[in-house]
């Protein structure tokens, strides 16, 4: 009985299975696509909501996942994506990001109110730090939002609902884990409401835990983690040669690299080919594809690819050896306090006190390619300092991925603190009913990044060259040896001493906190102050103030000598003193703050309304904002809407110009300072010492937007009621976009031949202190275009069974995204349908619920389409034309799509008790390889599914 009245109340208020999840015409309520609050309202920016049934359903610890599924959210930042990735700090960030335009061009917010960010490079809201058992519904805006509310709502804005006036006791309980057996996973929500002073106080709790093991990286070799068998080295390998007619590259599985092996290969010179046991034993080194060592200076090995031969011993493969997903503990309070003063008016606190703390292995050892070791040294085999003088050589080069050292362990922790105090309520002033919304929200979010088992670069070069000293194996370099340096063996696979190994890792580790600050004051009002011919003007307005700022502080040795050393960093000769000192991971002190004033206005206005044509709405809004850093920018958009005198359709379009501010990040991120002597200034025709400032750039400006979109709705016919459909055409061109710059001569010269006018503002070459400014510049620009398809019916009785059958269909075709650098020398990239990135052709969800007052059962799939590895590959297996950079040959260029039925449970054991179960990824469906022209993890977690079968039972109480 539980979930059938919840069924009943979701669809009920939400309409959930429709895509404009409008109200009808006798109620009000604030639809996200606007700001619009008025009776019978209909936005033209086409939403879809997910209700609280299809949250339950759908039976995620988190509800980022649920939403992630949407079609049109593409490239969304999860669990599973970043696990390679040792120093961004986005590990675990559950982040949204809508047209595949990145998770800072995604606005999400929480109750129409703005939330801190939780990653300081991105800018994007961490989901999995919000409320989530108190949320009544999620808006999905597919289109840009901006004039409505501000900055980074290009693609669109994710709006999560509350239920503020929740009363009562629920809880929900879940146990998970794969069919392998891995990344067991519990979840405690529990959520309570009570109202007090006849109604008037009213006070709601939300408290949760969650905690997900992860999945463990494999190992070396191709041996995925706990029985995975997907895993097989898929790899992009360069022939080198572009004009015999045969392609270039060649798409291969179980590729090799011949520059090291697990325990040490001579990978140049006349002892080329021979490897190590672990014992540390010579043996020779099994190449594939029959290739043969030239045991010349440049490494050369006949029969293969450039780096690269297929099969053979694969053992040091380090791919695989990435976490599949990370591990993640979270906690979460939450509470919200009303009081009533009177019918009309309330006023509120919130506080959100989040914690997600996560942990992952971007690799296993650490690949070290072209070392030189001498012969003399005395961890070298006898057998081969022989060679050595056979050879008349003193020194070798070694590649090894070196197995003996501790796996390099990333864990962050990201700790939210939000406050919100603010009022809600209507007024009437001049003969005009008028609602408002007022608030103040300081946010404050701390991120810890610790990095250990890193390697310090100039200490392993030292402990590597050994020798022998009054018969004792020391460092070669009497001042690292003074310094604390202890001699390592790198041939085979001996374990370090414990302080060998203090010295080579600190136990500290690379590390970096920030503090990230949001205070915001925001006042909207909507009425209807009016009337035309057609029927009342709704109109909105309102004010905004924000202040964003950050600081990160780092550790020494990757920021430099500016951070004081410690005794757990003491200062080290060895060390560079302008920091980046680690293997990865390196950390850069910064600083910065920025703050927006804005100001909007929005109307709805009825042209039409009589039985004969239907009625026309125009909804018009414009957003002023001044930025402190960059200036003023606008945002506008106009939208018509026109319900057809035919039944149940109606036509939508909508224009607008949106825009995504630079985050504290783009403009004041951590600077690498590098001098550049005999720097050639093109305008006075002299050279120069510069420093070359790599980084952010403070002289960004916002990225703007034209959003287009037209559509058709059919909404409930009488002919066939409980039906509604969607069919929405969606165009955005972005403009100065930010993106990654080019290196300091580049700049100068795009200045001074006038090629690219922004560079000029990256420099200044005269004076006492001349510097290039390398970083992010407002060049780039993207294109995309697609249609949006949503289907839903309600069906009681189906087949004369009782209860209810929902069915809901969404899929978005993505039928262009084009990105063009918009430098000098560089072409668009096309990247639709490209499967190793986020905008396959098509993606598409499809859900089928039946539900009865004692059980519901629903089965859904998740699909999208086949594609190919990069569009900018020409295919052919003879008869190819000449390869070139911009577009080479390439022997096979798909990707296969791929299907996940998801099926889940539902079964009312009681009044307020129903007990639930959820299978994802039923059949066990494994992920397509996207090979690189790398070995590494050659898949696209950001669209595959890489954790397989995965099982959750769970108990849910409502009372």
């Amino acid at each position: 009985m539980v979930l059938a009245t919840l069924a009943a109340g979701a669809f009920a208020q939400e309409a959930a299975p429709a895509k404009d999840a409008e109200p009808s015409d006798d109620s009000t309520i604030v639809v996200t696509a606007s700001r619009i609050a008025s009776r019978g309202f209909k936005a033209p920016t086409p939403t879809s909501t997910i209700g609280a049934l299809e949250i339950a359903q759908n039976a995620q610890p988190n509800v980022f996942t649920t939403i992630a599924q949407l079609p049109s959210l593409q490239g969304s930042s999860g669990v599973a994506t970043n696990t390679f990735s040792t120093s961004s700090g986005q590990q675990g960030l559950s982040s949204f990001a809508l047209r595949g335009l990145g998770v800072s061009r995604t606005l999400t917010l929480l109750d129409g109110q703005r939330v801190v960010p939780a990653n300081i490079g991105t800018g994007a809201v961490d989901v999995s730090l919000l409320p989530q058992l108190l949320i009544k519904r999620v808006d999905v805006v597919n289109g840009g939002a901006s004039a409505s509310w501000g900055s980074d709502a290009v693609g669109g804005v994710v709006n999560f609902v509350t239920d503020t006036r929740f009363e009562g006791f629920k809880a929900n309980i879940a146990l998970g884990q794969t069919t392998y057996g891995d990344d067991k996973q519990g979840v405690i929500q529990v959520a309570f409401g009570k109202s007090f002073l006849n109604d008037r106080l009213h006070t709601a709790t939300a408290l949760e835990y969650h905690r997900e093991q992860g999945i463990e990286a494999g190992d070396f070799g191709e041996n995925a983690a706990n029985g995975r068998t997907w895993y097989r080295s898929s790899t992009l390998v360069n022939t080198g040669i572009t004009n015999n007619g045969l392609p270039q590259f060649r798409n291969v599985d179980h590729a090799q690299s011949y520059t090291y092996s697990k325990y040490g290969l001579i990978t140049a010179g006349p002892l080329q080919g021979i490897a190590f046991d672990q014992n540390g034993n010579p043996t020779n080194f099994v190449y594939g594809s029959n290739g043969v060592p030239q045991k010349d200076a440049a490494g050369t090995v006949a029969g293969c690819y450039i780096g690269f031969c297929v099969g053979g011993d694969t053992s040091a493969n380090v791919g695989i050896g990435a976490t599949l997903q990370s591990g993640i503990n979270r906690q979460n309070f939450y509470n919200r306090t009303s009081y009533d003063i009177d019918d009309n008016n309330e006023v509120y606190f919130t506080i959100n006190l989040a914690k997600v703390g996560t942990h992952n292995q971007p690799n296993p050892g650490t690949t070290q390619a072209g070392l030189t070791i001498q012969c003399a040294n005395p961890y070298v085999p006898q057998i081969i300092s022989q060679a050595c003088t056979t050879n008349n050589i003193t020194s070798f080069k070694l590649g090894t991925v070196t197995p003996f050292l501790p796996n390099i362990r990333v864990n962050t922790e990201r700790t939210q603190e939000r406050f919100v105090v603010g009022a809600n309520g209507k007024f009437n002033l001049f003969n005009t009913d008028w609602s408002y919304n007022t608030y103040y929200q300081h946010g404050k979010e701390t991120s810890d990044i610790k990095v250990r088992n890193l390697l310090l670069k100039a200490r392993f070069t030292a402990a590597i060259n050994a020798v022998l000293l009054n018969g004792a194996i020391v460092c070669a370099d009497p001042v690292a040896r003074a310094n604390g340096c202890q001699p390592i063996n790198v041939i085979g696979n001996q374990k370090p001493s414990a302080s060998a190994l203090a010295y080579l890792q600190p136990a500290v580790g690379a590390f970096q906190h920030t503090i990230q600050t949001q205070d915001v004051a925001s006042f909207n009002v909507s009425g209807e102050p009016f009337s035309l011919w057609a029927g009342p003007v709704s109109v909105a307005f309102g004010a905004e103030y924000r202040r964003e700022a950050y600081k990160a502080v780092a550790d020494p040795y990757g920021n430099g000598s500016s951070s004081p050393y410690t005794a757990e960093y003491p200062a080290d000769p060895l060390l560079s003193t302008g920091g980046g000192n680690f293997y990865a991971g390196n950390y850069r002190n910064g600083r910065g703050s920025y703050n927006v004033k804005e100001a909007f206005l929005e109307f709805n206005i009825p042209l039409i309304n009589s039985e004969a044509a239907g009625v026309v709405n125009l909804n018009t809004a414009g957003r002023a904002t001044d930025y402190s850093t960059s200036g003023r920018v606008n945002a506008w958009k106009v939208g018509l809407t026109w319900d057809t005198p035919f039944d149940g359709i109606r036509v939508r379009t909508v224009q607008s110009q949106d825009v995504r501010a630079p985050n504290l990040n783009d403009l004041f991120g951590p600077i690498v300072s590098t001098n550049l002597p005999n720097f050639t200034n093109p305008f006075t025709n002299s050279t120069l010492t510069v420093s070359q400032n790599q980084g952010s750039n403070p002289n960004l400006k916002p990225e703007i937007a034209k959003n287009l979109s037209f559509g058709v709705v059919l909404a409930n016919p009488k002919w066939l009621p409980g039906f509604n459909a969607s069919i929405d055409y969606y165009k955005i061109e972005l403009t100065d976009a930010i993106s990654g710059g080019p290196n300091a001569t580049q700049l100068v010269q795009y200045c001074f031949d006038g090629s690219v006018p922004s560079a000029c503002s990256t420099f200044n070459l005269t004076g006492a202190n001349p510097y290039v400014n390398v970083g992010s510049i407002n060049a780039a620009s993207i294109k995309t275009s697609g249609v949006d398809y949503e289907f839903s019916y309600r069906y009681a009785r189906p087949l004369g069974l009782p209860g209810e059958l929902i069915l809901r269909a969404l899929a978005t075709n993505v039928r262009d995204f084009t990105t063009i650098p918009g430098l000098p020398g560089t072409i668009p990239s096309q990247t639709a349908g490209q499967n190793s990135g986020a905008t396959p052709d098509w993606k598409g969800q499809f859900i089928q619920t039946y539900t009865t007052e004692k059980y519901t059962l629903t089965l859904q799939e998740r699909w999208f389409s086949d594609g190919v590895i990069g569009n900018q590959y020409v295919v052919c297996r003879s008869g190819c034309p000449v390869s070139t950079s911009n577009n080479p040959t390439l022997d096979n260029n798909t990707m296969k799509g791929a299907t996940y039925i998801d099926l889940g449970g539902t079964y009312n054991i009681r009044k307020g008790v129903a007990a639930y179960f959820k299978v994802d990824n039923l059949f066990n469906v494994d992920p397509e390889p996207s090979p690189q022209t790398n070995t590494g993890l050659d898949v696209n977690p950001a669209l595959y599914d890489t954790l397989g079968r995965f099982y959750r039972i769970g108990l849910r109480l409502n009372f």
